[in-house]
């Protein structure tokens, strides 16, 4: 393949329906810092362009994992390219679940019908079309996301008040706390900060790009060492300004519902439930509360929006208000969630994934509805195919390949079967998503808890000669352990998990080859 369709194919094959669903959502709750995520991506990218994708091409491997064979032995082989299986297998649910989402809001059809109904659907192409069918299909489904997120945009802030510019109404998006698109304070605690993002995100991005055969497989399929290097160097180039962008999206979506009043939740379902119980009238006098405290605070955006043109200690006291009114309206919707979880105590109290896709459904134009959903739909299927398609093909290289192998036409039913049973995998796993939360942050955090792990068998594999095989598989163990347990006990930011996984796995692989008896000297042709 050339540059260009292997960086979009790359690009598509992150960004899920996920991204347009949650990412939005994430800024009109949390705001932009977010985007701090991505910030380790452009160097990790420049890192792998230089030592991975010349080796990769080099040893001519069909999975990234294959290479750990070779350096080490079976078990560390198969040790990494099952965490990967497990991770990936996971993650990929959640991909499944959000278009799921969007047909059971839109339609009122049952959401496991349509989890099933999703699945199925990426499933059969991916089965059928193989891996140059889904980069062919990544290139015109990125087309089709890009101009349904820029017009989304673009009419988010047309539908601004006429006397509130671009200016004001980030102004207002920034007193209200939605534009802290940098943090550099220094917190273990913070989940997205400018050092959390640097050092976490750049051993992420890593072990993402340089380990996850869902992303290996896309530059390895480059007709060069140059064509990959620049596929992969355009993803770094757009993901953290197309990140920003949706980003920013999500809190013109915010400004927007300062002056038209939002739903006190955004998910109708759990709505729906507290409406059918005891505490309905207490939930309807709460929604009417929040009407009027909506109204009110639209009212001191507006004037706080004049009085930036009245001097600065009208606007500081126009701010002031306006951030008061916004407290209150908190507090009333604080309350109706409450009353929510009381109906139903299993409900997840954020309604993160719902915020855009009301928006959309509510205010945008019914043609670019159709374009936004359409949008949605292709990043769907984009990275399901692209992640279902590894699944199946790490499967057969390096679980059946070496454990039972046989006649190669054999291998592409296997292929298939594989790529469908963990397509099944996906969608059991897609039921359970509805307890997770904001969809972006689950993703990436179900990462986290491998890719520290996988890095380090890597960069052991790659830099370390002095350890052997049985070293780093129980280095591995031991480390993954040592993830499981912060995520378990601490409260430190999942993009450190990264860092602490990847670190330990060289350090207890060290210290145990130290302690270990002397054994013949290791071979001279490693990688």
């Amino acid at each position: 393949h050339k540059w260009w369709l292997i960086g979009l194919s790359i690009i598509a094959t992150q960004t899920s329906a996920i991204t347009f669903l949650s990412t939005p959502g994430q800024a009109y709750t949390d705001g932009m810092r977010f985007v701090q995520f991505y910030f380790g991506l452009p160097l990790a990218a420049v890192v792998l362009s230089i030592t991975a994708i010349p080796l990769y091409h080099r040893l001519k491997a069909s999975t990234a994992y294959e290479i750990l064979e070779n350096r080490f032995d079976l078990k560390t082989r198969l040790l990494a390219a099952i965490l990967f299986l497990i991770q990936r297998g996971l993650a990929v649910g959640l991909p499944i679940y959000a278009p799921a989402l969007v047909l059971s809001v839109l339609l009122g059809w049952s959401l496991h019908a349509n989890i099933l109904l999703v699945g199925t659907l990426a499933m059969i192409y991916t089965v059928t079309g193989g891996t140059k069918a889904v980069a062919w299909a990544h290139s015109s489904q990125m087309v089709i996301i890009s101009l349904g997120m820029l017009l989304a945009g673009l009419m988010t802030a047309h539908r601004l008040p006429s006397q509130v510019g671009l200016g004001d109404a980030l102004h207002v998006a920034g007193s209200l706390g939605r534009l802290n698109a940098i943090d550099a304070s220094f917190d273990l605690n913070n989940r997205y900060n400018l050092w959390s993002g640097l050092l976490g995100g750049f051993f992420l991005m890593l072990s993402y790009f340089g380990t996850d055969q869902s992303q290996v497989q896309r530059y390895l399929a480059g007709s060069s060492v140059t064509e990959s290097r620049l596929g992969l160097l355009l993803n770094g180039l757009i993901k953290v300004p197309m990140q920003f962008l949706i980003l920013l999206l999500g809190a013109l979506v915010f400004v927007n519902y300062q002056f038209h009043a939002p739903p006190v939740f955004f998910n109708p379902g759990p709505v729906k439930q507290v409406l059918a119980g005891p505490d309905a009238a207490a939930y309807r006098a709460l929604e009417q509360d929040y009407a009027r405290a909506r109204e009110v605070q639209a009212t001191k955006a507006e004037a706080y929006v004049l009085a930036r043109k009245a001097g600065e200690a009208a606007a500081a006291s126009a701010k002031a208000e306006l951030q008061a009114a916004h407290a209150k309206s908190e507090a009333l919707r604080g309350e109706a969630v409450a009353l929510i979880r009381k109906a139903n105590p299993g409900t997840n109290p954020s309604d993160t994934n719902y915020i855009f896709l009301t928006y959309v459904l509510s205010s945008l134009p019914a043609g670019l509805v159709g374009l936004v959903l359409a949008a949605v739909f292709s990043g769907s299927m984009s990275s399901m195919s692209g992640e279902i398609s590894a699944l199946g093909a790490t499967t057969v290289v390096d679980l059946w390949r070496r454990l039972v192998g046989g006649d190669p036409a054999k291998e592409v039913w296997v292929g298939r079967l594989a790529t469908f049973a963990w397509g099944c995998f996906a969608m059991a796993f897609a039921e359970y998503a509805a307890r997770l939360g904001s969809l972006i942050e689950a993703v990436n955090i179900l990462g986290s808890l491998f890719y520290g792990t996988i890095l380090g068998i890597f960069l052991v594999a790659f830099y370390v000669k002095r350890v052997q095989g049985g070293t780093a598989f129980w280095a591995a163990l031991v480390a993954e352990a040592v993830v499981l347990l912060c995520f378990a006990f601490t409260k430190i930011s999942f993009l450190w998990y990264n860092l602490v996984g990847c670190v330990a796995v060289v350090v207890i692989a060290l210290l145990f080859q130290t302690l270990a008896p002397r054994t013949a000297p290791l071979p001279e042709s490693t990688p």
